[in-house]
């Protein structure tokens, strides 16, 4: 199955769209911790800041991976490599796809990679 011109349009406008509300996210990530924060006189207050500010920064971190791995798919619908499993260079199902716009891997080359992992 050769992914439709539509069916690319779709994959390209999610993934931009998803692509610029993660951007927001991180912006306003950045813009939120350079601004001076209140001095907390109890050190269990502090403490719980600290661990908000910790969390936050995980959760970033996660996006930012995410941004990441939608401008490869994004590069990868240029190149008109979208939809192309990276392992064994067949077709990854348009269900798959919808599910995961980032995968790279058809559902039988991941289910045996994950196979593999958990064989470790």
């Amino acid at each position: 199955m050769i992914l439709k011109e539509k069916d690319v349009e779709y994959f390209r406008e999610l993934l931009t769209k998803r692509l610029e509300g993660l951007l927001d996210h991180a912006n306003d990530t950045v813009s939120g911790m350079t601004v001076p924060k209140e001095n907390f006189p109890d050190s269990t207050d502090r403490a719980s800041l600290e661990a908000d500010l910790n969390f936050m920064l995980r959760i970033r971190d996660r996006e930012n991976k995410l941004i990441k791995k939608i401008r490869k798919s994004l590069d990868r619908i240029e190149n008109n490599t979208f939809g192309v499993c990276e392992k064994c260079g067949e077709d990854i199902s348009f269900a798959r796809l919808k599910a995961r716009p980032v995968t790279t891997h058809c559902i039988d080359c991941k289910t045996k990679e994950e196979a593999a992992e958990r064989a470790l």
